[in-house]
């Protein structure tokens, strides 16, 4: 895919990626939309995402991300990055209506892609991986690396996940040169915690419980802790990976309450389980270690739900 070439002509660019928007859903998007507000200077280029955590705000222009939606002409290109479309949230029409629907995506779950032009690779480590990829080095700057070395990083844990590649630490290698400070990004944006987050993980802790033979761990929030802390979805992420981290542990699940019996579900696994086909099966997505989805139901339901095909692979069944 030329990405110039794609675009040629159009007057209007949309760009958008998933609810709940992470690293690397912002480091595609601010690095697809700083390249294309270089290169293509008369186009009206916006980008879409519910607004990003504080953390983001290192990554050049992320002040231009549009949070408030609103009624919008229809464009003449629109892409959607990480994503399938019916996770776009309020751009979703955005993207639907376009003349042109571009979908850059790693996903596994998404192997066809939702667009009229798909680059989608599920070997990838990320889409920020694929945007480094389609932009090229006649194309890069110290900005645009930035924002996709932040998306590489966050989505191969610091390049300690398998989906890590030798073509991974190549892109890395590439980005880094460019001369910013790629060990205060990842301290900023990937280590450092709030106190609240901090909190928020301790109680994730706390109340977690290990069951299937201890391969398996689950911590669930409700409305009234969340409420209690003041904590947001923002404030949630990396705890289902610290539940994987623990000994022993092959699959992790981490649940909290967005709606009355309604749950948002995050899902971790060592070698033994396929996550993406989990999630999949639920209305869900994502990759073979790290997926996620949303459930209805008590926590118990839930729990009981997932529990069952976690353990007919765990006992060497399918998903």
């Amino acid at each position: 895919m030329n990405l110039l070439e794609e675009c040629r002509g159009a007057g209007r660019i949309g760009i958008s990626g998933h609810i709940r928007p992470d690293g690397d859903c912002i480091g595609s998007c601010m690095g697809l939309y700083l390249y294309l507000k270089k290169e293509l200077p008369e186009a009206e280029i916006r980008v879409f995402l519910e607004k990003p955590a504080d953390i983001y705000g290192c990554i050049s222009r992320i002040e231009d991300v549009d949070s408030a939606y609103g009624e919008q002409k229809n464009f003449d290109v629109f892409f959607a990055l990480d994503s399938v479309a019916d996770r776009l949230g309020k751009a979703q029409p955005y993207f639907e209506n376009a003349k042109k629907r571009i979908n850059i995506d790693h996903h596994i779950s998404n192997a066809n892609g939702c667009g009229n032009v798909n680059y989608v690779d599920p070997q990838a480590s990320s889409t920020s991986e694929l945007v480094y990829r389609l932009i090229g080095n006649d194309g890069l700057d110290q900005e645009i690396a930035k924002a996709l070395y932040m998306g590489i990083a966050h989505d191969t844990g610091c390049f300690q996940y398998s989906c890590t590649t030798p073509e991974t630490l190549r892109a890395a290698a590439d980005l880094i040169s460019y001369g910013f400070d790629f060990s205060r990004l990842i301290e900023e944006t990937f280590f450092e915690k709030t106190y609240l987050q901090m909190q928020i993980l301790g109680r994730a802790l706390l109340e977690s419980i290990r069951f299937m033979d201890d391969r398996c761990v689950v911590s669930v929030l409700n409305r009234k802790t969340l409420d209690f802390y003041g904590a947001g979805p923002q404030d949630l992420e990396g705890i289902v990976s610290q539940l994987r981290s623990i000994k022993g542990v092959e699959c992790a699940i981490f649940l909290y309450e967005t709606g009355a019996q309604e749950y948002k579900v995050s899902l971790r696994s060592s070698e033994k389980v396929n996550v993406a086909a989990i999630a999949s099966y639920f209305g869900g997505g994502g990759h073979v270690r790290a997926a996620g989805c949303t459930m209805t139901g008590t926590a118990h339901d839930v729990i009981n739900n997932l529990s069952l095909h976690i353990e007919r692979q765990l006992d060497g069944g399918e998903a």
